[in-house]
């Protein structure tokens, strides 16, 4: 029997705190740190009072709720201790949350379909082939696609012991370390879940993850803006956004919400740039020649409107597609056109970073060369 924290916060999710009827888990009574060993699962619920008159109720319905609707062999019964929250919450700390890493990099767009997830995993590659140290979240609860684009949909991350704390370890091709929450569902299954639950689940797999130094660590956000968003630019401190769109106008329109996005007071993440994806279509047998299939350099005069960096043009050719089914970004081949264009966004991405980087105050920068 393999048990996962998802699969505790889901059966959690069924139970409903009396007085506010929330569940658990939407009224954020679920402590982050769930233990699990073996069969045995701890975990503590957080109560405003400490006389709370429920807590009697609802620690006796959140171990049936396990034991039904995860295993009725779970060692649970006694172990879900009941705490009051403090008066006050601690500050948080979000730089101290991946000490290891020196940048943190949200890839976002406005809608789906762009090839975001392809771009995210191209670029994480091309780092990765470049001698960065890289890592990439997949922070698409509801669609993840990583896990197919780097033939590992088959991986179950284990956990090592690490400083006393059970970690998860994560997947590593091309260079790569990879967490993706297609690792533990069942890869042919909806995602239904509340949002609260999303967000606990993205929080531990960047929390309670080994990801260890890197250079680089992408977030491929999924599309859109949600609580999703909001929830890891307040837990982590991002160092930069890229913003994907193709030159179509709906997805430019979009591209512009999710700029938007970023620049709003409860976010404050600066937008390095801006990647046009498809920005035209190069047949195979026709190297040279482009077609403009979604219009011609929508993303070109975005950049240009709202006076940010065009970080990159990538052409759609259909080996981009064929090679992410298979497993193998292009960026794995530089000397291809598809390649290449990869390679060279990495260039300007890390260029970028470097000049912004010398821009901030001396306290504030950080170390952006290889190892």
């Amino acid at each position: 029997m393999n048990l996962y924290p998802a699969l505790i916060l889901d059966a959690l999710a069924k139970v409903r705190y009396p007085g506010s009827g929330k569940n658990l888990v939407e009224a954020g009574m679920v402590d982050d740190n769930i233990r699990i060993e073996g069969r045995s699962v701890s975990f503590s619920l957080l109560f405003d009072k400490p006389n709370d008159p429920f807590i009697r109720s609802v620690v006796k319905a959140a171990e049936t709720a396990i034991l039904t609707y995860v295993s009725p062999d779970v060692d649970i019964r006694g172990r879900i201790s009941a705490v009051s929250r403090p008066s006050v919450p601690p500050p948080s700390k979000p730089e101290t949350l991946l000490p290891g890493v020196k940048n943190i990099l949200a890839v976002a767009s406005g809608k789906g379909g762009v090839g975001k997830s392809t771009l995210t995993a191209n670029l994480a590659v091309a780092l990765a082939a470049q001698g960065y140290r890289t890592g990439l979240l997949d922070a698409d609860i509801f669609g993840p696609s990583q896990p197919k684009m780097f033939q590992v949909e088959d991986a179950r991350p284990m956990l090592e012991k690490k400083g006393g704390r059970e970690l998860i370890q994560p997947v590593e091709k091309y260079g790569v370390k990879l967490l993706s929450i297609g690792f533990f569902v069942n890869r042919n299954d909806a995602v239904l879940w509340r949002g609260a639950m999303a967000v606990n689940a993205l929080r531990q797999l960047i929390g309670d993850a080994d990801w260890g130094t890197l250079d680089y660590f992408l977030i491929d956000l999924p599309p859109g803006t949600s609580d999703i968003h909001l929830t890891l630019v307040q837990t982590l401190a991002v160092t930069a956004a890229l913003a994907v769109c193709t030159p179509q106008e709906v997805a430019l329109a979009d591209a512009r919400k999710a700029i938007s996005m970023f620049a709003a007071g409860k976010v404050n993440v600066p937008v390095l740039g801006i990647v046009e994806n498809m920005a035209w279509f190069t047949p195979a047998e026709l190297p040279e020649n482009r077609y403009y299939l979604f219009g011609k350099e929508g993303g070109v005069q975005l950049a240009k409107e709202l006076n940010l960096p065009l970080l990159g043009q990538i052409p759609l050719v259909q080996s981009i597609c064929e090679s992410g089914d298979r497993g193998e970004p292009a960026a794995l081949h530089p000397e291809t056109l598809t390649g290449a264009a990869f390679h060279a966004l990495a260039q300007r991405v890390t260029e970028h970073l470097q000049r912004r980087n010398e821009q901030l105050p001396p306290t504030q920068r950080v170390a952006t060369t290889k190892n």
